[in-house]
């Protein structure tokens, strides 16, 4: 047995995952995860901007893989996070201020200035990622000079452990600086915006051993000195998506969290016009393929509205809440969980009456009720997806695999099969740290490279849970048509 540390981080928490590589020829390899820490993540706001704290979540970082070491060796470290955030460094390798939170006010701005004088049918053209006001490309822009060196938030903790700065390829698809048809970076659109790729270095291939942990690494959480630091699929939905068990070439995959990213995996990018206006992007895979997607607002809505009522004084159990909200009549309020009004943190249960009234339906008022009216708004999102990924790749979706977090909400796993009318297979749960340590374990050579020896492995470490499609369709029919009539 091999034992290999995932470090996850998301928007809300970190965790270092201790994941152990289990050869068996009979049973297939697999791999199993423990928690070894877990510790909190957030963003602060100071004088107006929306900052993290890249060094609390390095402590945790240290303080886990201490953790995981204690009861015997570790092999490797694989360092993944969300996307587009970015530390900056002086010549030094020293960090000049912490990142800056993709939700940030500072990308509107940008992103308004940019496209003043270049368009975004151009950028998606060049890069095949939507301009969005969070991506790396803008918040360059807003940056002032006198930077050495931009690292991703994963390459930056890594260069940490390491010593060996990085830019992970998965990650790099995502900063809308990223050329899919070649891999490289975007020189056409850096000079267009004015980036300078100095900032940048080459980028890093999927499963790169960066090499091993740095002396005083080693010090601080007393791993061996030998433990190896290796770029794994370091954007967090790309390591999810590279644990995704398939069972068929016709599946989509949602990689359902905060966000639920909804795609197929291909081998070229689709960068039209259309696939601009419907949201979709393409993001690198872990093996060099094209994860064609397109982000949908996810569970945000509940976690906010929970939040918002714990502020309050109300003690929500979420096991309660969707219990509750499963008894529910279907369908009787629906929004569009991608409009503006619900990206901001603060009041969502508030924000969700207003935009019910608005339309005309019903207003919830219960937790149950707002509850429900947020999934079965997600899975009609889900449903709106996986059609419109069916028309623009041109290919039969027969399955769709939920993973992550979100694979663990029954009702939404359900609501998500009724709507699309199609099988859902949910699960694994922890499909960013699996995807973390299968990548890492193939660096290694625990297990055989590829695709398929890896989905082998997933298949093998957390089987799926199956949902079919029950009720009628005509609700979701008639559901879709109501909200769309209530967009401008």
């Amino acid at each position: 047995m091999t034992v290999l540390a995932a470090v996850d981080l998301g928007a809300s928490s970190g965790r270092v995952m201790a994941a152990t590589v289990t050869r068996d020829r009979a049973a297939g390899d697999r791999v199993t995860l423990t928690e070894a820490a877990r510790f909190p993540n957030r963003a602060v706001t100071v004088r107006g901007r929306l900052y993290w704290d890249v060094l609390s979540l390095w402590s945790g970082v240290l303080d886990g893989l201490r953790t995981a070491g204690a009861t015997g060796d570790v092999d490797a470290i694989g360092v993944d996070s969300w996307a587009v955030d970015y530390g900056l460094l002086d010549a030094d390798g020293h960090l000049l201020a912490n990142p800056h939170c993709y939700r940030d006010a500072r990308g509107a701005a940008a992103k308004a200035a940019v496209l003043a004088h270049t368009s975004a049918d151009e950028l998606f053209a060049h890069t095949g990622i939507q301009p969005q006001p969070f991506n790396t490309a803008f918040q360059l822009t807003a940056d002032a000079p006198g930077a050495h060196r931009a690292l991703l938030v994963p390459d930056l903790l890594a260069y940490w452990l390491s010593g060996r700065p990085a830019w992970e390829a998965t990650n790099a698809s995502t900063t809308g600086l990223l050329d899919p048809a070649t891999g490289d970076w975007s020189t056409a659109v850096a000079d267009r915006l004015g980036i300078d790729l100095a900032l940048l270095g080459p980028v890093t291939p999927t499963g790169t051993v960066l090499g091993p942990i740095l002396p005083e690494i080693a010090d601080a959480t007393g791993l061996g000195a030998a433990t190896q630091v290796i770029a794994t699929a370091s954007h967090d939905t790309a390591a999810a998506v590279a644990a995704v068990p398939y069972e068929t070439e016709g599946a989509a995959y949602i990689s359902c969290g905060t966000w639920s990213l909804v795609g197929t995996e291909r081998d070229t990018p689709i960068a039209t016009p259309a696939a601009l206006a419907a949201g979709f992007t393409n993001e690198r895979g872990a093996d060099g393929t094209i994860r064609f997607l397109r982000n949908v607002a996810g569970l945000w809505l509940l976690s906010e509205s929970v939040d918002t009522w714990r502020r309050e004084g109300r003690d929500t159990d979420l096991a309660g809440l969707l219990g509750a909200a499963a008894k529910e009549p279907r369908l009787r309020s629906v929004v569009d969980p991608d409009d503006p009004r619900f990206a901001d943190p603060g009041d969502m249960p508030a924000r969700l009456r207003a935009s019910c009234a608005e339309t005309g339906q019903p207003v919830p008022e219960t937790p149950a009720q707002i509850a429900a009216c947020i999934l079965d708004s997600l899975a009609l999102a889900h449903r709106r997806a996986v059609d419109a990924l069916e028309a623009l790749t041109d290919r039969p979706v027969d399955t769709v695999h939920i993973v992550g977090g979100g694979s663990k909400n029954a009702l939404l796993c359900q609501l998500t099969a009724d709507a699309t009318g199609r099988p859902v297979l949910a699960g694994p749960d922890e499909a960013t740290a699996l995807g973390n340590a299968l990548v890492q374990a193939q660096a290694l050579g625990l297990i055989e490279p590829g695709p398929a020896a890896r989905r082998a492995a997933a298949r093998a470490s957390a089987q799926p849970r199956r949902y079919e499609p029950q009720g009628p369709r005509a609700p979701w029919n008639e559901a879709s048509q109501r909200l769309l009539g209530h967009q401008p």
